[in-house]
């Protein structure tokens, strides 16, 4: 007679169809520590990276779409001012600088970042990183030494080759103030105050440091960009935040356009419209932005202080040609509510909806120092 099979001797094919329809991480988690045979054999299966977390102001992260509150082992005295990746951007109590990988506790000390960027203490008024955006030419491996392009408000741009700052050009106007940065294809690019891509030419310099050659306008002309989303209104006054993401082997420019709820300019701009997103061809003479209409196949999660595609599908959790955004202004909103002017914004009919699922809980009373930022776990853990 043929024996009854136990739960821990559930055929591994079987395991693999249970793992892709578990999007969260958490849940990955959850069923590798039945027992020692589904660990063994979850390890082995190809599955989509786990939806990301986001990192809220009191240290701790949200799970998406379940609301499920994560705590995990980050240094009681530091801040976090972004992320890239699975890294998250830290700043001790000292002034120190690091990247941590919270699920590996692995950290990477930025030793002369601090002194080379004059970075002050978290408390000081003299330095105050809203938005603090890095930018590295390829996914951070240790102990590999990472080149890192960091952005601090508009006139701050940094070159990083731990253990010092490369290069800077923090005080000085090469052109216009700077809105974003990301590297594609091995080059670092900007987007300035108006929409024009600009490529920062790094060059080895001595001791095969980089050093900051020039500033070379790709896209000068911005009339493709005239365009705007149908949910906006001639008599509304909007603020549009660019992000520069890479998607699919393309460098795309994603707009958001936030309303004010308040008369006068840059006050309260807390309740985000809709979204466009325009493509930097490269190839044509001269380079133009291309109005985008689909992501083949992908979502994007965008901040200041990170953003990132996504593969979409049923087994990542995410629906394709969506875009994930999150609040980008600090105030009592904010506080109360975490998730106050986040959502996900659907290009096929620019519809908003929460990111949270209709039976998750809104977070509360998560209040703290950090910055919010997208943290995008890895499968293999």
């Amino acid at each position: 007679m043929a024996q009854p099979l136990s739960w821990p001797d559930l055929p591994p094919e079987l395991l693999g169809l249970v793992l892709k329809r578990l999007p969260n991480l958490a849940d990955r988690v959850r069923l590798r520590a039945v027992c020692h045979p589904w660990r063994s054999n979850a390890l082995l299966q190809p599955l989509p990276p786990p939806l990301p977390w986001l990192a809220l102001l009191d240290g701790t992260f949200l799970s998406i779409p379940d609301g499920e509150i994560i705590e995990m082992p980050v240094p009681d005295d530091a801040c976090c001012y972004g992320s890239v990746d699975n890294w998250l951007f830290l700043v001790d109590s000292d002034g120190q600088c690091s990247l941590m990988n919270p699920f590996s506790e692995d950290t990477l000390k930025l030793p002369g970042l601090a002194t080379g960027w004059h970075i002050w203490l978290p408390d000081s008024s003299e330095f105050n990183p809203v938005f603090c955006k890095l930018a590295v030419p390829s996914p951070l491996e240790p102990p590999l030494v990472p080149l890192i392009a960091i952005r601090h408000e508009s006139w701050s741009l940094c070159i990083f080759q731990p253990p010092d700052v490369a290069d800077t050009i923090q005080g000085k106007e090469p052109l216009e103030p700077l809105s974003e940065i990301s590297f594609f294809g091995g080059k670092l690019y900007a987007i300035d105050c108006f929409r024009k891509l600009v490529n920062i030419e790094l060059v080895k310099g001595l001791g095969h440091m980089l050093k900051i050659s020039s500033f070379k306008c790709i896209i000068d002309c911005c009339d493709d960009l005239s365009s705007r989303p149908k949910a906006t209104s001639s008599d509304e006054e909007y603020f549009v935040k660019p992000y520069l993401v890479e998607c699919a082997g393309k460098l795309l420019m994603v707009r958001r356009w936030i309303c004010g709820l308040h008369p006068a300019p840059c006050i309260n701009y807390d309740h985000t419209i809709a979204f466009d997103i325009f493509e930097a061809n490269l190839s044509s003479k001269p380079c133009r932005w291309r109005g985008v209409n689909d992501l083949g196949g992908h979502a994007l999660f965008v901040s200041s202080s990170s953003s990132k595609s996504f593969p979409a599908g049923e087994c990542s959790g995410v629906q394709e040609n969506c875009i994930y955004f999150m609040n980008e202004f600090s105030g009592l909103k904010l506080v109360a509510d975490p998730l106050h002017d986040s959502g996900m914004y659907n290009m096929e009919n620019g519809v908003i909806t929460p990111l949270l699922s209709e039976t998750a809980a809104v977070p509360s009373n998560h209040v703290g120092p950090w910055h919010p930022t997208w943290l995008f776990p890895t499968q293999a853990m």
